[in-house]
């Protein structure tokens, strides 16, 4: 059985910096056309001429003849002034502002400790368009890691669109109904992307057998209903809903510790691993809108025009790619079976 699919894009992936660069930038290139970077670097990426330089740091690693777009971020801090929006609207090729609550995840220790202060930022972003990334969880020590989602819904999303009315926001990686309900009830300026270890994987692929750290991210895996509401959203024709991979790699040794790092790296076979997952509710006819239409639609984008074929075919994942200079990366499912594979 083949498919085959007008090009999809990745509007959510973290390639990393230096040496990573050769090991992330040819998976992602090999299989969207386009890709919304993340900025958390260290130092992280806060203007338009650092983004400038990242762009150029990840355009000299594409394998040569590969046509692929990288899509910048701005890292949304306490400071950042309303001018940086103005100079990133006028770039041409930063397309969105991150928001990070400080403390959230990793490489978040500059994110924002109170959005009160970005209070005319924001407005910069509403008047000019520019979406806002939200990575969406409280950071609040008392709050359960598995409720921190529900939380800053409440607590902080929606009294933020309240204040600024016209924002474009996109909740990322979402792993709750609460989520899913909150971005359906919304209007056409909130969408959301969802991760393929999100719809395939709830949280007891963490303990299976004991601690799984490849399966830990952040957010965490939730509960099978809110996995299966993951589902319904992202194959249910909406097109607030999208593909963004959080692929998120990490070396072995930073994810096999004590105090292992969150992130699950998937961009080596992400569109096989969105086919098993959209297979698994027989809506493989759904998965081109989800995977190719949506996300460039609310990106004001235009579509991609070539196309790329997967097959159901089973193989066999590394068990590990080079990553470091002494360091390797475990992907996701390493040493298992997929049942999907790209041509080409």
């Amino acid at each position: 059985m083949q498919i085959t699919l007008t090009r999809p894009d990745d509007w959510h992936v973290h390639l990393r910096d230096g040496q990573a660069l050769a090991t992330t930038v040819p998976h992602t290139a090999r299989q969207f056309a386009r890709a919304i970077v993340m900025p958390n670097l260290r130092p992280p990426v806060t203007t338009v001429a650092l983004a400038a330089e990242y762009r150029a740091r990840i355009v000299a690693h594409l394998p040569r003849d590969t046509r692929f777009e990288a899509l910048m971020t701005l890292y949304l801090t306490d400071g950042t002034p309303p001018e940086e929006i103005r100079r990133a609207a006028d770039s041409g090729f930063v397309h969105a502002v991150k928001l990070y609550p400080a403390g959230a995840t990793t490489h978040s220790d500059a994110g924002v400790t109170d959005l009160q202060r970005c209070a005319a930022t924001l407005d910069a972003m509403a008047e000019l368009g520019v979406p806002l990334l939200v990575h969406g969880e409280v950071t609040d020590p008392e709050v359960d890691v598995f409720d921190r989602e529900s939380v800053f819904i409440e607590r902080i999303l929606q009294p933020l669109l309240s204040r600024h009315p016209g924002l474009r926001v996109v909740l990322e990686h979402i792993t709750t109904s609460d989520a899913v309900d909150f971005v359906a009830a919304c209007g056409p300026e909130v969408a959301a992307t969802i991760t393929a270890h999100h719809l395939l994987y709830n949280r007891n692929a963490i303990f299976a057998g004991g601690v799984r750290a490849h399966y830990y991210c952040l957010p965490v895996l939730k509960r099978e209903s809110h996995r299966r509401a993951l589902l319904r959203a992202a194959s249910s024709g909406s097109p607030k809903f999208f593909l963004g991979t959080d692929s998120a790699p990490h070396a072995r040794k930073t994810k096999e510790a004590a105090c292992g790092c969150a992130g699950c790296y998937t961009a080596y076979a992400a569109l096989e691993l969105y086919a098993e997952a959209f297979a698994s509710v027989t809506a493989l006819d759904r998965l081109e809108a989800f995977a190719s239409f949506h996300g460039a639609d609310f990106y004001r984008l235009p579509r991609n025009t070539d196309q790329v074929t997967i097959e159901r075919s089973d193989w066999q994942a590394p068990e590990s790619y080079d990553y470091l200079a002494t360091e390797s990366l475990v992907p996701l499912r390493a040493g298992e079976w997929l049942r999907w594979k790209m041509l080409g």
